[in-house]
């Protein structure tokens, strides 16, 4: 049986109104380090991962949960999440720490529910509008309750392509043929959020390079419930418990596959 996601939503809630948003533009120098170089994590990533995690141990006893900061500590965890079969909690406390850090207001708080290593079911909160986007498996996405489809797409498409999986000597020319035939927007800096823009058709395509459970198992079930095609650049099935790299999403399959002709390695 899934887990009544009200009360999923309410704890997401309820830890961003008690761990995340007292500290947004509050956070003192102590309060923020670096896990390593560039890779920054705050006092605020600890404390709702914590309460996160104490939440949904209760409410679904015996389950396994594994947050990116906890994962970042206990390496060993990343090895439990490729073998579990179980109910499985994903968590990352806050996405876009880097920007909430430096006190711009672009950041979100997600959640996937996994099982038998697929995504069932998946949250992205935005803290600082108070908007909660979320998705069950065939039972399709929903911003705020109100359900959430991509209906049309632009002539010339908009998205991002990360160009750390292109080879540096075929950059310029993939660039070039890119920017040819869609419009190339900067990174957010916070997968959730762009995750949400897909979901609301306000931009079209992403190709992400590494792939970490917590950044795209519950993005990626909600931009397929909304309506969009994702998956591994290779064109195997994107699973939240695999390792890998090259994550595409576009607005339907035939976008997809024109993009990564461009895009995908030789």
């Amino acid at each position: 049986m899934s887990p009544d996601s009200d009360r999923v939503a309410d704890y997401i809630r309820e830890t961003a109104e008690a761990d995340i948003m007292p500290r947004f533009r509050s956070l003192a120098a102590h309060e923020v380090t670096e896990k390593k170089p560039g890779d920054v994590v705050t006092v605020a990533d600890h404390d709702a991962e914590e309460r996160l995690t104490r939440m949904l141990e209760g409410l679904t006893p015996g389950a396994l949960v594994v947050g990116e900061e906890a994962a970042h500590s206990k390496p060993h965890l990343l090895d439990r999440l490729n073998e579990e079969r179980g109910p499985l909690w994903i968590i990352d406390p806050v996405d876009g720490t880097a920007n909430f850090a430096a006190s711009r207001p672009v950041f979100a708080v997600m959640i996937a529910y996994v099982e038998s290593g697929e995504t069932r079911m998946g949250w992205i909160y935005d803290p600082v509008e108070e908007i909660m986007t979320e998705a069950e498996l065939g039972a399709g996405a929903q911003r705020d309750g109100k359900p959430l489809r991509i209906n049309g797409q632009p002539s010339r498409l908009t998205g991002r392509v990360n160009f750390g999986l292109i080879e540096r000597g075929d950059r310029p020319s993939v660039r070039q043929q890119l920017e040819e035939r869609f419009n190339l927007e900067k990174s957010m800096s916070c997968a959730g959020q762009e995750f949400i823009s897909m979901a609301r058709g306000e931009s079209q395509f992403r190709l992400y390079n590494r792939l970490w459970a917590w950044d795209h198992a519950p993005g990626v079930l909600i931009v397929r419930e909304a309506g969009c095609h994702a998956d591994r650049q290779d064109g195997d099935p994107y699973r939240p418990t695999e390792r890998t790299r090259g994550l595409l999403c576009a607005p339907d399959i035939d976008s997809w596959h024109r993009i990564n002709e461009i895009v995908r390695p030789d």
